[in-house]
């Protein structure tokens, strides 16, 4: 999802493994895999030549887009649907601090 939404669908492997809350290597292994299946793939970045980016292919954004709103259903299901008749502000409000969180 973060490569779909990211300019030119590229991240680097740091910026997305901090994302992910991963380290380097556990992301390293998720793009391997991914790359294997041809969603993703690494390409050096342009800026330094240093580091490294993934970047989403034409076929990772059609997978991507096949099964998000299953994805979507599933949270939904499994998550929202049992706080329905709950306040779900301050659960809300608490997921808005988690993610502000560096």
């Amino acid at each position: 999802m973060l490569l779909s939404e990211a300019p030119r669908r590229r991240m680097r492997m740091g910026e997305l493994a901090d994302a992910c809350n991963l380290t380097l290597g556990g992301m390293t292994r998720v793009i391997s895999r991914l790359e294997k299946q041809g969603f993703v793939q690494r390409v050096q970045c342009a800026e330094d030549l240093r580091g490294w980016s993934s970047v989403l292919t034409d076929d990772g954004l059609a997978r991507h887009r096949e099964v998000w709103p299953a994805h979507l259903a599933s949270v939904r299901r499994h998550m929202l649907d049992d706080l329905a008749d709950h306040d779900l502000a301050r659960p809300a409000d608490a997921l808005r601090r988690t993610a502000r969180k560096p």
